[in-house]
């Protein structure tokens, strides 16, 4: 086991550095100039000259004079030492800027998994154990109809029904306007202008993981064990829970394992329809805006997420399944 964990972190390194590279690579051929970006504001206030030296000042501050190698050693190394770079928008150093959005894509994604699996499991489970009853056909066919549907489609049509026709949420933002609460009932608004942005997101979700572990447990109940284990006479709810659930869970690991480094990943779509300030709507403002200093160490935040996530979900395989061995 440590062997093959030592493996991985070698390939991990070198997948890195390569995708380091090839994206490093894309950015910098993308039009633009962050240093003219950064001091653009000052440009009528001084003189041509000034400017011009402000502007060479910014280009040496990102490090831009330097050669385009040199630029991205002193980039990776920096990154390595925990240093993302500096804003050339929000004029603040990455690592500052990404810390409260962040917080807020981490709350909004635990709160959508834990509801998401809190219903989908049960629903799936009891989809497989009456299969072919009127209960799985209406499953079936409302969880078509809910993978059918985009998740802006979905976010456009909760928005309209409750927030505009039946004003029961928020339309967008995360705090009421004007309003300076603070305590718990800071936290009670916060967690209302949260309410609909997962309701959407678990609506939008329902289907592909519902019809995941039904697929799942189908196949399980079919194995010849669960035969010998109902010809001994066991109770239904073992032979399901004991014996088939738990061998379903051998390839529903991959996706809680996505789903908990998912966490971290920001809903890019929602965030942006809610005005939710977090680390998905972040990226698209700084692709939009042209700050790809921000948008580049976001992306090799989600490279080395998912890295890590091959990892342990192969390590997580081992430990559901004690036939799998990794050598």
């Amino acid at each position: 086991m440590a062997k093959y964990i030592l493996k991985r972190l070698a390939y991990m390194v070198v997948v890195f550095f390569i995708l380091s590279i090839l994206l490093f690579g894309l950015f910098k051929m993308v039009p633009g100039d962050p240093a003219r970006m950064l001091v653009e504001g000052q440009k009528m206030s001084v003189s041509p000259e000034e400017y011009e030296m402000l502007y060479q000042q910014a280009r040496a501050r990102l490090g831009l004079d330097k050669p385009l190698v040199m630029q991205y050693f002193s980039w990776f190394g920096n990154l390595l030492s925990g240093d993302f770079g500096y804003s050339s928008i929000y004029r603040i150093p990455v690592t500052e800027l990404i810390g409260p959005p962040m917080k807020n894509t981490i709350c909004l994604n635990i709160v959508f998994y834990v509801l998401l699996f809190m219903i989908t499991v049960p629903l799936g489970i009891k989809a497989a154990v009456k299969q072919n009853t009127v209960f799985d056909t209406t499953v079936q066919v409302t969880t078509i109809i809910g993978i059918s549907i985009p998740s802006f489609i979905t976010a456009l049509l909760f928005i309209f029904l409750f927030a505009i026709k039946l004003p029961i949420f928020p339309i967008s933002g995360m705090v009421t306007t004007g309003a300076n609460y603070t305590g718990f009932r800071a936290f009670t608004d916060y967690l209302y202008h949260l309410s609909l942005p997962v309701i959407v997101m678990v609506f939008a979700g329902l289907g592909g993981l519902t019809r995941y572990v039904r697929g799942a447990l189908l196949d399980a109940l079919s194995m010849d064990y669960v035969r010998t284990a109902r010809a001994k006479g066991l109770r239904e709810k073992t032979v399901i829970y004991k014996h088939a659930f738990r061998n379903a869970l051998i390839p529903i690991t991959g996706y809680v394992v996505g789903s908990i480094v998912a966490i971290f990943g920001g809903s890019i779509i929602i965030e942006t329809l809610f005005s939710w300030n977090g680390v998905g709507k972040l990226l698209i403002d700084s692709l939009m805006n042209q700050d790809y200093t921000v948008a580049l160490a976001m992306q090799m935040f989600y490279i080395l997420l998912g890295l890590i996530a091959n990892l342990v979900t192969d390590l997580c395989y081992c430990l559901v399944d004690p036939r799998i061995k990794l050598e």
